[in-house]
This record gives C-alpha cells, structure tokens and sequence, in this order.
C-alpha cells in the first residue's frame, strides 16, 4: 500500500516509518495485480552476471571527489549510473552520497549504507539527522556511515508532481467517498496528481525501479572501495536490501533487514496485511489511550473496539464538518488529514501521548491543529506550504514495482469489505487509497516475485509483532524466503525495533554488524 513501503521506519515522529502509509499516498506501498494473492509468485528473483558488463565499467571505475556537505563531520560526494541499465550510453542520472568517516578506535570495517524506508525517503537526510549521530557509537567508530538517495528521491534527481497548492488540495481529497460524486473527486485527485508527475518527470518516471537502485547501490559499493557491501535498510529499506542481494548474493556483506517487507506477494494482499497491521497497532494504543484521564476516546475499562467505534464517529463528523486549525493557509481539519495524523503516530509508541493531545484538542476544542501537525509531518510539507518529494517518489517507485491493486473504482467497491474487516477504523480508507496506481502514466515493470539470494552471506531479518506497516508475517516470509536469512523478533508495537529502545535488539544487531556473530534462531526480544 505505500508503506509508504516507508513504507519511514526510524527517524524520529522519530521519524519512524517513513512512509509506510498515508491516507492518499498510503495505497502505493505495493501494487500488485488484484488477481495476485499470497503465496502465487513462484518467479524468482535471477542473480546477475558476476562479471560486469564492458558497457558498466565507466561506472564502476568511478572515484568519489569528497566535498563539505555543510553539516559538521559529514562529507558529500556525487556518483553517475545509467538512466536505463539496457543502455547504458544513452544518459546518465547523478546520485547524491554522503558520508561520516569511522570515528575509532577499533580496526576499519569499511562502509556501512543505511537506508530509512519509503519508498522515497532520503538516505542522505537520515544519514545526517539520524544514523550518522544517532547509530551506536561502537558502531560508528569502526564503520565509515555511509548513504546514497536513491534515483528519483530528495538529491538524486527527484521525481517532481504537484506544487504545493496542489499538493494540498490533493491531501484533503476524501479517501471514503459516500457517493458517485465523491468517488469522481478521488479519481479525478489521482489522476490530476499522475497526469503532473508525468509532465514534470516524463523520462524518469520510467527509470525508478527498486531493481535498478538496488543495481545503483553496487556503483556505491565499488566506488567506496568495498568488495561486500555492508547494509542496514529499514521498511521499504529492506525490500531494496533484499534485492540488491538476489541480484549480487556474491557481494553481501552484513546486511540488516529491519521491519521486512514480502517481495513475494501482490499489492491486494499486501494491502489488505498492511490494513490489518494498522489495525493491530490502533488497538494497542488504544488500550493505552484509556488507561490515561486525558484519553478523548473512552475512559477506564472501555474497549479497544468501542474506542475504535468513537474515533470512526469522530472521522464522520469531520467529512461532514471539517474544523478549524491555526494553520496560515487557512486549512481546516477534515476527515482525510486527520486519519493521516493518526496513522502517523501509529509508527511509534512514543507519539501516542502527542496524538492524545491533538485528538483532545480536536474533539473537544474544535482545534485540529495536532492533528493537523501530524499530518504534515508525515507528509513531509514544511510551514511555508512546500513539500518535500517524498510522496512523489514514493507513487513512483511503488507504480513501476507493480502492477496497481485495483484498476477501477467498482473493484474497491467489491473488495471494502475484506479491508473493513482488517481495520473498521481504517479500512475503508486505505481500499480507496489503494487505487491510485490505476492512473499512473508508465506501465509497471515488476511482478510479485521470492528472493532467494543463494550463496549470500548470513543476513538478519527484524520484525516487530505489533508493527503498523511491515506486519510481522511478512519478515518470517523474506526469513524463509532467503537461503542465508536468520529471523530476530521483537514483541512489541511500532515500527522496526533497531534504536528504539530494546537493549536486547540492539546488543543483538551490533553483535552481528561489528562481529558477525548472529543471534541463535528463534531469538525473541521485548
């Protein structure tokens, strides 16, 4: 569904999650025909050629020219790779990297690539926020901390849709339309925002494949002078992970897969897990929410179903009567904004009281300014109305991945149900979302697929029980799905668990970056 397949998963609401899912944008994290269910992709995902092509060597013979990135201890530099991999003369695209250098003691363990999620979220902004100050200092000072943005995504030549007006008339678009009329305003919504995307980014839309960033990030590797490449990808992170080792097994390093995602599944499925995920994760806060006196929701002893129940009520009165926020532009709160602030704290447990607070304000104040903030947050739009690229690159990524969920609106219609069951607080909304990939200008180029990478390096898959937008099962499907994978779970809420508070988790992740030593099977962290 567009975990956003951030889907974000760690920078601090804490920036978890990236993306991984959004009330409009939401639906992207997989495509997949709606024909394809769990458990059909028999294709595998083919290694490439170990020699590399004589068209390919200009890129792989490529030095980094290291300059000041304006951030304190971090350097950037730029690196080429082809528009289109089948020919490689006909242009190049400039990839943004940045990197902090080991900070010791300790011998050098070469270069480790993080990558936050998205699709569409920036490695470089992570890197530099995040992992480069925020990764264990044991770790950061045996590793050079190093990221590349993807192609199409925030410094590598982004992906580019609507202005910023646009963008936020397409955010308050109603996700649960009521009637015919309705359901033309969301159709129309996706294909306005398709039809700008295609306009502004007509030739690189078609080049912003997962496969060919993850062929991207092996330039990367062989211009930092690494023989393996060493990874930790978090969300969609893993899903890019994971391919670069089905397409180089030879090449992994130490890779981290932090709140999985299944390549092997198509988008109805993906979509309907990742409604149930939100689901699962609402019901945890609320059972929180009411053991609080400021819950608005309920009080003591009331049930995570009737809290669910009063926060739909509350949704329905905004679609009827949005409310007043503080906002410059004059936004008003209604019920699309608000599900996407909400769904935005779902990410991380840390953001439930902010969230008890703005649905406070909300419901009793007729202020929907936190909610609103929320929203924002998650959308990536600053105070002066701008958006960053991430929901752009996002559709992108996501629409050339696979094939849409759903091509027509009758199709939502028959499948509401499914997603009601999922998730009554969500599920209708996120069906609806799901259908923006029916209207994007390029043909996908993918279809659900197993990744196998026989002959890779020990890999360690992460998954969290409770997590909102990789849900569980899908990180014991990529564990078993590659042949060299071992599976560390987390028993808790939010999503992926690296840095998030669980010295059990984090011990066990650094042992395996600066050791090589993995957990033993079947480890279980809380």
């Amino acid at each position: 569904m567009y975990i956003r397949r951030t889907l974000r998963p760690t920078w601090p609401v804490r920036a978890s999650g990236l993306l991984l899912a959004a009330a409009l944008l939401i639906s992207a994290c997989s495509s997949g025909s709606s024909t394809t269910t769990a458990s059909t992709a028999d294709a595998v995902l083919a290694a490439l050629p170990r020699s590399t092509p004589s068209a390919l060597s200009p890129y792989y013979g490529q030095k980094l020219n290291w300059r000041s990135c304006g951030v304190p201890g971090f350097e950037c530099a730029t690196v080429k790779a082809p528009l289109d991999y089948a020919k490689p003369g006909a242009g190049d695209i400039r990839l943004a990297v940045a990197r902090k250098k080991a900070t010791g003691p300790g011998k050098p363990l070469g270069s480790l690539l993080v990558n936050p999620g998205g699709p569409g979220g920036s490695a470089v902004g992570y890197l530099q926020q995040y992992a480069g100050i925020g990764y264990p200092a044991e770790v950061r000072a045996r590793y050079d901390m190093v990221a590349v943005d993807p192609r199409g995504v925030a410094r590598s030549e982004p992906v580019e849709c609507l202005n910023g007006r646009q963008m936020d008339t397409y955010t308050q678009t109603d996700t649960t339309p009521d009637d015919k009329k309705e359901t033309g305003q969301l159709v129309d919504a996706y294909q306005k925002f398709a039809e700008g995307c295609g306009a502004r980014s007509p030739e690189l839309l078609r080049h912003v494949s997962t496969v060919e960033a993850a062929r991207d990030m092996d330039i990367v590797r062989a211009a930092l002078g690494d023989q393996k490449l060493t990874y930790v990808g978090a969300s969609y992170g893993t899903f890019l992970g994971a391919t670069y080792a089905g397409l180089f097994p030879d090449r992994v390093g130490r890779m981290v897969l932090d709140g999985a995602m299944d390549p092997s599944i198509g988008a109805r499925k993906l979509n309907e897990d990742q409604t149930a995920g939100f689901e699962t994760a609402f019901r945890s806060f609320a059972k929180d929410c009411v053991r609080h006196s400021d819950c608005p929701l309920g009080g003591a002893g009331t049930s995570p179903e009737q809290v669910g129940k009063n926060l739909k009520a509350f949704f329905q009165q905004l679609d009827k009567a949005p409310i007043p926020t503080d906002d410059p532009d004059g936004r008003k709160l209604g019920e699309a904004l608000a599900t996407t602030g909400v769904i935005a704290a779902m990410y991380d447990e840390a953001a439930w009281p902010q969230l008890r607070g703005a649905l406070t304000s909300a419901m009793k104040e007729r202020d929907g300014s936190g909610l609103l903030a929320l929203s924002d947050s998650y959308y990536e739009r600053d105070a002066d109305g701008k958006y960053a690229n991430l929901m752009f690159a996002n559709a992108a990524v996501n629409c050339l991945d696979l094939p849409a969920a759903f091509s027509t609106p009758e199709q939502v219609e028959k499948a509401l149900p499914a997603f009601e069951k999922a998730s009554p607080v969500f599920g209708e909304g996120l069906a609806w979302a799901s259908l923006n990939c029916a209207y994007w200008p390029v043909k996908p180029t993918g279809e659900p697929h197993r990744i196998e990478a026989k002959g890779a390096a020990p890999i360690l898959v992460v998954g969290t029980t409770r997590d909102p937008a990789t849900p569980y099962p899908w990180a014991q499907s990529l564990a078993s799905q590659l042949s060299s994978a071992t599976l560390l779970t987390y028993v808790g809420d939010g999503h992926t668990a690296y840095g998030r508070g669980s010295a059990c988790i984090d011990s066990a992740i650094d042992r395996y970056l600066l050791h090589g030593t993995l957990p033993p099977k079947g480890k279980r962290c809380s």
